[in-house]
């Protein structure tokens, strides 16, 4: 069984004893990329840690969630953003370090503004049992279901199927896959037959559908009704050290700055 670890604050600030003098780990920006789930949070937490203390502004790039890993892995960068919880199937010797929790929505046209789908409607419609809006109450569209998906190194993808559909069940292999949260959002509102999932801090403009009875709210996520809800990280090689170490323990360490930034879009954990 291969162990992964995952860094608290208390052991960051452990950690702190082996840090690289300031004069080393200064020298260039932290270079950052991954989830484009978290890149909207990532660069807000990389401009205002720059004021904060005058350290290099961390160089924040977006892909995948996997991508994150493997660059991270390989050294291309010091830190990936990762949007879904650590799998056994991850490299060796990675420290996950969360940073904040985020609702994923479902999202459709807004010219099909569905009341609400509870957890069978959604397994039936993402895994295309269902083909057709008249199969769903209160649709206002009656023509075929066009499935978005995300692509399967996408930790928001790996998140929903974990989270909605569960470990048995996959979307249909007929959806059309993309590459970023905003994509999805692009491709769903001007299509009334399209449905798609996003992170919350990409739902403008589309009509959020209620899940189980619950509206995908910022403040629904917090008070924990609704529950579709997963994990932040930012993931290093081995032990945070040097400039990556000073970073997460500045976003980890429940600041007022930081603190200010999660709760815009996002849940706090610290």
């Amino acid at each position: 069984m291969r162990t992964i670890r995952t860094v608290t604050v208390s052991l960051l600030a452990a950690l702190a004893l082996v840090v690289l003098p300031a004069s080393a780990s200064a020298a260039r920006a932290l270079l950052i990329d991954g989830s484009t789930s978290i890149f909207p949070l990532a660069t807000q937490l990389a401009s205002a840690y720059h004021k904060a203390t005058r350290a290099p502004t961390p160089k924040v790039g977006q892909g995948t969630s996997d991508a994150g890993v493997n660059d991270v892995k390989n050294g291309r960068v010091d830190i990936a953003d990762v949007s879904r919880d650590p799998l056994e199937t991850d490299p060796h010797g990675l420290t996950f370090v969360r940073i904040a929790r985020d609702g994923i929505c479902i999202i459709t046209s807004p010219q099909n503004p569905v009341p609400n789908l509870n957890q069978q409607q959604v397994q039936e419609i993402f895994t295309g049992q269902a083909r057709s809006w008249t199969e769903i109450p209160g649709s206002s569209v009656s023509g075929p279901i066009t499935l978005f998906d995300r692509v399967a190194s996408s930790g928001t993808q790996d998140a929903f199927q974990n989270i909605f559909l569960g470990p048995s069940l996959r979307v249909a292999p007929s959806a059309s896959t993309q590459e970023s949260n905003g994509a999805v959002r692009q491709a769903v509102i001007p299509n009334q037959n399209a449905i798609g999932f996003v992170s919350f801090a990409f739902t403008s403009g589309a009509h959020i559908v209620p899940y189980q009875g619950i509206p995908c709210t910022l403040r629904n996520a917090k008070s924990g009704q609704y529950q579709g809800v997963r994990n932040f990280w930012m993931v290093v090689k081995g032990h945070p050290k040097g400039a990556a170490l000073k970073f997460l323990k500045w976003v980890t360490s429940g600041n007022k700055t930081t603190k200010k930034i999660i709760a815009s879009n996002w849940i706090n954990v610290y």
